[in-house]
């Protein structure tokens, strides 16, 4: 997550880690700036999830939990 925060914060926004099942799902909360942005779910798959599963390959999916 301390590759993706700064760009998010930029923004206003935060993100946190709220739980890693099974090894392959990962669950985020977007927050500030992020909650209300109507880009915040390609935030989400573009850079999260792509910077996420660079650095774990082995994750399938990360999801946003409000």
């Amino acid at each position: 997550m301390d590759e993706i925060r700064p760009f998010l914060e930029s923004d206003g926004g935060n993100i946190s880690l709220i739980s890693i099942e099974d090894d392959r799902h990962v669950k985020v909360r977007l927050e500030g700036a992020c909650v209300g942005c109507s880009v915040n779910q390609m935030t989400l798959k573009a850079g999260v999830e792509t910077t996420i599963k660079k650095y774990a390959p082995q994750i399938e999916t990360v999801i946003n939990v409000a």
